[in-house]
């Protein structure tokens, strides 16, 4: 093997330790891009050249070259965010985003709603996830989507009132209970219930007059106490009272309203919220299950990675949930930039499920997975990587005296 070929070998030691520099630079510059994983440099030596023909202990190296680079997938810490919509996966996966063109998927959980009510990434791409309706999961994928977002009205079916009648209060005296109810498109109806104490006993009347739509079934009747200030009967019997509410000609009209005045629990005696002990009638409660339309004022993201939506009606609802994708090989993953992977031949195809199924981690919400580069064992690769490199220099420099030598024998 002649002295240029050394200097050929030496090259090959400059070329290849300085690419592996391009990779710890790659790897240091990246310690706080969110989701980032560290790569590795891999090198293997260049066919060797055999003196002596069929001899196996006369083989001689050509130098080095950088065969490749292998990412390493291991997780990293997590930081807490303020953003409902910052997310970070704990063990396997990566979120699936689209970019118009098609799937890339990323480890980098930085979301937001953009001004189309799309779950956004920084880089532009819309996160992929499975809508629910009534509590039922698509089965196709589409873009996460808020916009129009809002809680359905419910209309009430049941209250319960609680208050006080006096009763030592005297014959013809009045004691009003204002009722709020929801009818089925949402408006909010207050029921008065008015109360009149009827003379000689412990009794009062009612009447119930809505602020819109007629009550057509249940709108009068008595409420009797007995020695103890308990509810005794209500017309007559100790029963829940059923009150229909028609809504024809309101403004907007709705749909007919059945009401259950709840008075009697399920052993079949009073409750105990409607009472007429010696004491100034007052309200001092009121339940009832209605409520009226909600828009969307918050998000929450559980660890099956299940959007949730807070309506400023009250409501909760389960709006999206968050797909994920995971790869056989995922070091086979081609780096497209802005923390997004493609999948390719080496990786294999994609395979779609929902966190915390097989063998897909948990979501964790509001926040970030951060880069798992380690700075100390990438300073001591830097510096390994430093020495060889100026030791490669030094072959060239070497071997670059022994040829000045080599030609100085003429002289």
């Amino acid at each position: 093997m002649s002295l240029i070929s050394t200097l050929f070998t030496g090259v090959t030691g400059l070329s290849s330790n300085s690419a592996a520099m391009s990779v710890i630079g790659d790897n240091i510059s990246n310690v706080n891009t969110v989701g980032f994983k560290e790569s590795k440099a891999v090198f293997s030596d260049i066919f060797s050249t055999i003196l002596t023909n069929g001899s196996v202990t006369s083989q001689l190296g050509r130098g080095s070259q950088l065969q490749g680079t292998i990412q390493s997938f291991s997780q990293g810490s997590f930081e807490a965010s303020s953003n409902a919509l910052d997310l970070a996966i704990d063990g396997s996966g990566f979120f699936v985003v689209n970019n118009g063109a098609g799937n890339f998927y990323t480890r980098a959980g930085q979301f937001r709603l953009n001004d189309d009510g799309l779950v956004q990434a920084i880089t532009g791409e819309i996160l992929q996830g499975n809508q629910i309706t009534n509590g039922v999961s698509s089965t196709s994928t589409s873009d996460i989507n808020l916009a129009g977002v809002q809680s359905a009205p419910q209309a009430s079916t049941t209250f319960q009132i609680g208050a006080n009648l006096n009763a030592a209060a005297s014959a013809s005296t009045t004691f009003n209970t204002p009722v709020t109810l929801f009818n089925s498109v949402g408006s909010q109806i207050i029921m008065n219930v008015e109360y009149t104490k009827v003379a000689g006993s412990n009794s009062w009347s009612y009447a119930l007059s809505p602020s819109a739509g007629t009550v057509t079934s249940g709108a009068s009747g008595t409420v009797t106490f007995d020695s103890s200030g308990q509810l005794a009967s209500i017309n007559g019997a100790l029963a829940d009272q059923t009150i229909v509410m028609d809504y024809n000609g309101a403004n907007p009209p709705a749909a007919a309203q059945t009401l259950t005045w709840d008075l009697v629990d399920n052993s079949g005696v009073t409750n105990g919220k409607l009472t007429g002990f010696n004491a100034q009638s007052n309200n001092n409660s009121l339940v009832q299950d209605g409520f009226t339309t909600g828009t969307l004022v918050g998000l929450t993201v559980n660890d099956k990675g299940v959007i949730g939506g807070l309506f400023n009606n009250g409501q909760t609802d389960n709006l999206f949930q968050i797909m994920m994708a995971d790869f056989l090989a995922p070091s086979g993953l081609t780096r497209q930039g802005q923390n997004l992977f493609a999948e390719s031949a080496e990786s294999g195809q994609p395979v779609l499920g929902t966190a915390r199924t097989g063998g897909f981690g948990a979501i964790v919400g509001q926040s970030l997975e951060l880069s798992n580069v380690d700075l100390a064992e990438q300073f001591v690769t830097l510096i390994q990587t430093q020495q060889a490199f100026q030791a490669s220099a030094r072959i060239i420099t070497t071997a670059d005296d022994l040829l000045t030598e080599a030609v100085n024998l003429v002289r």
